[in-house]
C-alpha cells in the first residue's frame, strides 16, 4: 500500500515543483489568483515554449502605465474598462458581468500609486499583486445598484480620487479618464478635475508590449491553436453524419478554451454554408451539411486574459469544393499575405491603407470592416483601415517593434451564397514582422488537394 500524500503537496497544482510555478504564480491548488491549468502547461511544456515571468509582466506595465500618466502631465489614470483594470493590476472579478455593471475601478497616480475599487466583499482579488496598495470599495455608479442616491455615491468616490491625486499626483488636477458614468463625470468636475481622454493613454500604452508580454501571447495562441484543432476534429468527424449544428460545433472551441485556463469569447462569429454570406451572422441552430463551408473568427480571450484573434474557413465533406470557392480562398490567402509583409517598425500606419493589397471588385462590396487592427488583451488600437475608409489624421503614427496586429481578409462575393474569413495574428519585431499563428489553411479550399 503506497504511503498517503503530505497534505501540502496534495496542495499544490504541481507536486514536482516548488513554490512556484514556471510563470511565478504560486504553485498552490486553492489559490485565488486564475492562471493557466496544467493542461496548457503541460502542452506548452511538450512544444518548448518559454513561460512568461508574470512579475515582470505587470511591473513593465505597471511601469509604462506611469511613464504615459507623466508624459501628458496627468496628475493620475482613473480607469473603468475592465480590460485596462486587467492591463493595470492584471486581476480580474465577474470580467464580462462588469462590462454592463461598472463597479470596478483603478486609480493609478502620477507618483504609481495605484488603488483598487472592487466589489465590496471581493478586495482579496487583487491581493496577489504588491503593485495594487490599496484595495477599496464603492465605485459602483450605475443606477440599477444605487438607484436615486447615486449622485451621493459618485460625490464620495469622487472625493476619495481627489485626496489620493492630492497626497500621489502632486495635486494636478488633469485626470485621464477612460468610461464613467454620468454622475461619476459630473463629481469629478466638481471636484475640479479636468477630465482628459483616458482611452487615448490606454490604447497607446497597451500597443507595444513587452517581453514577458509576448511570451505569454505566444502560449496563449498555442493553448486557442490546441482548442481549434478539437474543434475541427470534431467537426471533420461528425458533421458528414448529420445532425450537428453551428453551435455544437462553437461549443467545442469554448469548452477547450476554458480547459486551458482562457476566459471567453467575445463573438459567435461561426456560421455555415449560405449563412456565410453575409458575414457577421451569428453562430445558432442550423444543422451543418455535409460538403459545405464552415468559416469563423476565435475572437477569444484565452490564456493570461490575451486574446487571440485568428480566423479560418474550412470545408467539411467528401467532394472537391466548388472552383470559385477556391479561387476566392487564394485571394485571401494572398490578401492577408501580401498586407503582412509590410509590418516593420517605422512604417505609417496610413501609408499600410494606402500601399494595401486590393481586393477584386466582385469582392469589394461586402470586404472586412478593416485590413488590420492592434491586438492584446482584446482588440486594440490602432485601426488599419481600406482606402475607401480612410480619414486622414486619425491613425497617423508609425509602427514600434512590439507591436501586434491581427492581418484581416474576407472574400465574400456580392449576392453569393459562401465567404471565406482569413486572419493571422502578426508581431512587429526589430527588422520585420512574425507571424505568431501556426495553424494551417484548409488544403482542399487552397486547392493544394483535391481527394
Amino acid at each position: 500500500m503506497s504511503a498517503q500524500p503530505h497534505h501540502r503537496e496534495q496542495r499544490k497544482i504541481n507536486p514536482s515543483m516548488g513554490a512556484t510555478l514556471g510563470d511565478g504564480s504560486p504553485n498552490d491548488n486553492d489559490r485565488i489568483e486564475i492562471g493557466p491549468t496544467p493542461l496548457a502547461f503541460s502542452e506548452w511544456a511538450a512544444a518548448g515554449l518559454t513561460l512568461p515571468d508574470l512579475a515582470a509582466m505587470r511591473e513593465y506595465r505597471w511601469q509604462r502605465l506611469t511613464r504615459h500618466v507623466v508624459e501628458r502631465d496627468y496628475g493620475g489614470l482613473l480607469v473603468f474598462d475592465p480590460l485596462n483594470i486587467r492591463y493595470a493590476t492584471d486581476s480580474t472579478n465577474m470580467q464580462l458581468w462588469n462590462t454592463h455593471n461598472p463597479f470596478r475601478a483603478v486609480l493609478l497616480c502620477a507618483d504609481g500609486y495605484m488603488v483598487i475599487w472592487d466589489y465590496k466583499n471581493s478586495p482579496f482579488l487583487s491581493e496577489f499583486n504588491p503593485l495594487v496598495r490599496e484595495q477599496r470599495s464603492g465605485a459602483d455608479l450605475f443606477y440599477f445598484d444605487r438607484g436615486d442616491k447615486v449622485d451621493i455615491a459618485a460625490d464620495a468616490f469622487s472625493n476619495e480620487v481627489r485626496q489620493l491625486i492630492e497626497a500621489h499626483g502632486g495635486g494636478n488636477k488633469r485626470l485621464a479618464v477612460d468610461k464613467i458614468m454620468l454622475h461619476g463625470l459630473r463629481a469629478l468636475e466638481a471636484q475640479g478635475f479636468e477630465v482628459m481622454p483616458g482611452e487615448e493613454l490606454t490604447e497607446k500604452c497597451r500597443s507595444v508590449k513587452g517581453p514577458d508580454e509576448i511570451l505569454a501571447m505566444r502560449c496563449a495562441a498555442h493553448a486557442c491553436e490546441s482548442a481549434v484543432t478539437k474543434m475541427e476534429h470534431f467537426a471533420r468527424d461528425n458533421i458528414p453524419a448529420g445532425g450537428i449544428t453551428e453551435d455544437d460545433v462553437w461549443a467545442v472551441l469554448h469548452a477547450e478554451n476554458i480547459k486551458r485556463g482562457g476566459e471567453w469569447i467575445e463573438t459567435r462569429l461561426l456560421s455555415s454554408g449560405p449563412r456565410t454570406n453575409p458575414w457577421f451572422q451569428e453562430c445558432g441552430q442550423r444543422v451543418i451539411q455535409n460538403n459545405e463551408i464552415i468559416s469563423f473568427d476565435t475572437d477569444l480571450i484565452g490564456s493570461y486574459g490575451i486574446c487571440v484573434d485568428m480566423s479560418r474557413s474550412w470545408w467539411i465533406g467528401d467532394t472537391a469544393p466548388p472552383v470559385a470557392m477556391v479561387e476566392a480562398m487564394r485571394h485571401a490567402h494572398e490578401h492577408i499575405m501580401t498586407n503582412m509583409e509590410m509590418l516593420k517598425p517605422g512604417v505609417n500606419i496610413e501609408d499600410l491603407t494606402r500601399n494595401s493589397h486590393v481586393l477584386r471588385p466582385e469582392y469589394q462590396k461586402l470586404k472586412y470592416g478593416c485590413l488590420m487592427h492592434g491586438v492584446g488583451l482584446c482588440d486594440e488600437w490602432p485601426l488599419v483601415t481600406y482606402p475607401d475608409q480612410l480619414v486622414n489624421g486619425a491613425f497617423d503614427y508609425e509602427l514600434e517593434a512590439g507591436m501586434v496586429l491581427c492581418v484581416e481578409a474576407l472574400v465574400s462575393p456580392e449576392n453569393g451564397n459562401f465567404s471565406i474569413k482569413l486572419e493571422d495574428q502578426v508581431l512587429v519585431t526589430d527588422d520585420g514582422f512574425e507571424n505568431l499563428n501556426r495553424y494551417p489553411y484548409d488544403e482542399r479550399l487552397m486547392g493544394t488537394v483535391t481527394a
